[in-house]
């Protein structure tokens, strides 16, 4: 598997990230692969040469598995895990950008994970409750102090997190050196703004939600929307030509995006089926197909500027 720099850290990452929020955990809304297929999950991915694992506080009982499973290679891996969302409905500073929920967050991830420190850390989600100077600053003593090598944001508008890295490098803080965003053939908005700002800062760029819950192998959801049950079935069709599988195509279609897919699994046969993406090479021809059926209109001010460039040509 080819290997990616994590933006500005220059911690270097596998191109396709391990998700493990069906590790056996108490999200009874999600379905969840159970401690002993987990294992074997985790091993499948290692075995295909991945080093990138991903967590949160979050998800259940996933941090204590994962924990147990690094143990032994612990340096081996890049470890990340997320804070910010709330984990105690009766206790409000539970989460937050703020530093008490910080601060309690980063010391419970430590316990569970059995480690001393996080390689990357996200900001889950952005509160739009703490001022962002106090979440930036906050950050940087939990580097500065090492349990934190590097940090990153997800989910938040793209003018929060350019205004955050601006700030932390007009301030000497710890830099922000990667994003992570829902990112698929289903669900393309970030392209608008989220990674643009992403590629002007130099951020690595992760997508959660690559198969789209299932839909991009053609699975029929009965929440899907009609669009993209169409680009499902291009996905299917385009797999079938080439001899490859619904789920590498739309995987390998992130990778030449820019984009790190965090692949999830409640079975380890459904890892070796993904990591065959890392090998599928798509044609340009393959390309256009997918980009004209999910393609996403950019809207102002882009297609006005789009408009401008070509009225005045090439640079």
């Amino acid at each position: 598997m080819r290997e990616r720099l994590l933006g500005s850290s220059g911690i270097r990452v596998s191109e396709l990230c391990l998700g493990t929020m069906m590790f056996d955990n108490d999200m009874h809304w999600r379905s969840s692969a159970g401690q002993a297929e987990s294992r074997r999950i985790y091993d499948r991915y290692r075995a295909a040469g991945g080093n990138f694992i991903d967590t949160a506080n979050i998800y259940g009982q996933s941090e204590e598995i994962l924990g147990g499973m690094i143990a032994s290679e612990r340096d081996a891996v890049v470890l990340a895990t997320k804070f910010t969302l709330e984990t105690d409905d009766a206790n409000p500073n539970s989460g937050g950008g703020n530093r008490k929920s910080l601060r309690a967050s980063v010391e419970r991830s430590l316990r569970r994970l059995g480690t001393d420190y996080i390689d990357l850390l996200w900001v889950h989600a952005w509160d739009q409750r703490t001022p962002m100077e106090e979440t930036v600053r906050a950050l940087d003593d939990l580097v500065a102090a090492g349990k934190v090598l590097a940090i990153g944001i997800s989910n938040t508008p793209a003018w929060v997190v350019s205004s955050a890295v601006t700030l932390a490098n007009l301030r000497g803080w710890a830099p922000f050196c990667a994003l992570q965003v829902q990112y698929s053939l289903a669900a393309r908005t970030a392209e608008r703004e989220i990674l643009p700002m992403a590629r002007a800062h130099g951020l690595a760029v992760t997508g959660w939600g690559p198969l789209a819950a299932g839909v991009l192998t053609g699975a029929q959801r009965s929440h899907a929307k009609p669009k993209a049950l169409e680009i499902g079935a291009l996905v299917v069709e385009i797999a079938r030509e080439m001899g490859a599988t619904p789920a590498q195509v739309a995987l390998a279609w992130s990778l030449r995006q820019g984009v790190m897919p965090v692949v999830g699994a409640t079975r380890a046969e459904q890892i070796d089926d993904n990591m065959g993406a890392a090998k599928l090479a798509l044609d340009d021809a393959a390309m256009a197909r997918l980009d004209a059926i999910s393609g996403v209109e950019l809207g102002y001010p882009h297609e006005f500027l789009q408009m401008k460039a070509d009225r005045l040509g090439p640079v």
